[in-house]
């Protein structure tokens, strides 16, 4: 009886010790406030990172526990001219692709009414799901489907091109979050899988391993976006149209990559995948998050690779690190000191090898944030302390209009439908009115409960496809929707 009671004990702290290294060593990034917590799937993945400890190489349950996590998104744009975006910049939905010897891009798209697909991750048990930004950009309908098919219209959070990430919301609770690991320690060989939708396949699982890091291919500065970051994890796992904004998951059951890119001379997978390393990620998401928009702290140089040949000409001792180039007047990296001909070859003690690392670790930061730059000057190593700034100059963090305004527009406060309620209803559309302000065109017209569901014919599927289609609008405007008795009503209104 002692004997049973002994292994009862052992196992019992075992599984405490197992949940408390993944809640403060696995999982660091929760601190960011990001990801909320799941105690029977934080276990499960604890339980999971001791198995790959022992030499557990099968990939079923990191499958099993991931795909759950992993969303199918589907689009409608209703035209390519109202997306506000470049034309020659192609569909918002389409995989970027490599077209032989002129490098990467995307396709073009088609005139008129478009719909598209993709894949998220839900990253929160209160429906935060991340996607890239180049699936949902300029839709004015994104659907979500999980895994058991249950189906959300998914609020736009924010979004960055500069990194192709996105920020999505939908309202439910208690859903399969996938934690998110740490990106940094990836190694080059080691095992991940890919999950997504490629080709409309639900639920697809493909594995493969890291391939490179640090992989920078140009396809977000191409689209003229001087501040795009890109420094991509590479892997041989299978990714295909489809799969961006998918999961690429460690051999433990974590989030390490959002897959994002092909390499391909035939619109398919030809042996080369790229996904946003989670470590950059996270930060912008949860900007995404507390100020619908990312706070991108700069250093202002004009920087270049080294290498042997350019060593020698600038007479530089090293191959690592990048060159500054130039240094920007009232930048951050003139106030702390940089020179142009220095080499950074660290921030916060973390060694920088290319500028896409380099870039990547100070997209780490926000305005404000102090970091100290190792540089090598006239052959010697020093650290300087810098302070971040904004695009304007400024040390500190501003929250987007759209995110200050919430959900208000001409005096309409409202909210998006719960599945609970679109399901009574029976509607796949529309957003509920919970507050009509004084002074607003719709005092008397429209009560709070009422149900809105087209403005001037065009129907509405998320809080910000209202405000969207209602911002500065003049004129006569046309409201269906149903009351809080359901019945149908339709309503003019006359804005000066």
């Amino acid at each position: 009886m002692k004997k049973i009671l002994g292994f009862l004990l052992v196992g019992t702290i075992s599984g405490i010790v197992a949940l408390g290294v993944y809640h403060f060593l696995i999982n660091p990034l929760n601190s960011r406030g990001i990801q909320t917590a799941n105690h029977e799937r934080s276990i499960a993945f604890a339980s999971l990172r001791d198995l790959n400890k022992e030499g557990y190489t099968d990939f079923v349950a990191a499958a099993e526990l991931s795909t759950p996590s992993v969303v199918h998104i589907k689009t409608i744009v209703e035209t390519v001219q109202n997306s506000q975006r470049n034309p020659s910049q192609g569909a918002p939905f389409d995989f970027f692709d490599f077209f032989g010897e002129n490098g990467f891009g995307f396709e073009m798209p088609p005139r008129g009414p478009r719909g598209g697909s993709g894949s998220g991750v839900i990253l929160t048990s209160d429906g935060y799901i991340a996607t890239n930004n180049h699936v949902i950009e300029g839709a004015s309908k994104i659907e979500v489907t999980l895994n058991d098919r249950r189906t959300y219209i998914a609020e736009l959070v924010g979004a960055d091109p500069t990194t192709d990430l996105a920020l999505l919301k939908i309202e439910d609770k208690d859903l399969p979050y996938l934690p998110v690991g740490n990106s940094d320690s990836l190694k080059v060989g080691q095992w991940v899988i890919a999950v997504g939708n490629p080709m409309n396949l639900n639920s697809t699982v493909t594995a493969g391993i890291v391939s490179a890091k640090g992989r920078s291919i140009n396809i977000l500065r191409s689209q003229d976006n001087k501040y795009a970051i890109e420094n991509f994890i590479q892997t041989d796992a299978a990714i295909n149209p489809g799969n961006s904004g998918g999961a690429l998951v460690n051999p433990y059951g974590e989030l390490i990559g959002i897959n994002t890119a092909i390499a391909s001379q035939n619109g398919g997978f030809i042996g080369y995948g790229f996904a946003i390393p989670m470590n950059l990620a996270i930060k912008v998401l949860d900007d995404l998050k507390k100020f619908g928009t990312v706070q991108r702290g700069l250093l202002g140089v004009s920087i270049q690779d080294i290498d042997a040949d350019f060593a020698e000409k600038q007479n530089i001792k090293t191959l690592e690190g990048v060159f500054v180039q130039d240094v920007m007047p009232n930048s951050a990296a003139e106030k702390g000191g940089i020179q142009k001909g220095d080499v950074i070859v660290s921030i916060n003690s973390k060694k920088v090898k290319s500028s896409s690392e380099l870039q990547e670790e100070v997209g780490r930061y926000r305005p404000g944030d102090k970091i100290k730059v190792g540089v090598v000057r006239n052959n010697k190593t020093t650290e300087l302390n810098v302070v971040l700034l904004n695009k304007e100059g400024k040390a500190s963090t501003e929250i987007a209009e759209t995110k200050k305004s919430k959900n208000s527009i001409l005096g309409l406060v409202i909210e998006p439908l719960s599945s609970q309620e679109r399901s009574q209803l029976k509607l796949n559309m529309g957003v509920k009115v919970i507050k009509v302000e004084k002074g607003s065109v719709f005092i008397n017209k429209i009560q709070p409960g009422f149900i809105l569901t087209h403005i001037d014919k065009s129907p509405i599927y998320s809080v910000n496809n209202a405000i969207n289609l209602l911002e500065n609008k003049k004129g006569g405007i046309l409201i269906e929707g149903k009351n809080k008795d359901g019945v149908t009503e339709v309503i003019g209104v006359l804005i000066e």
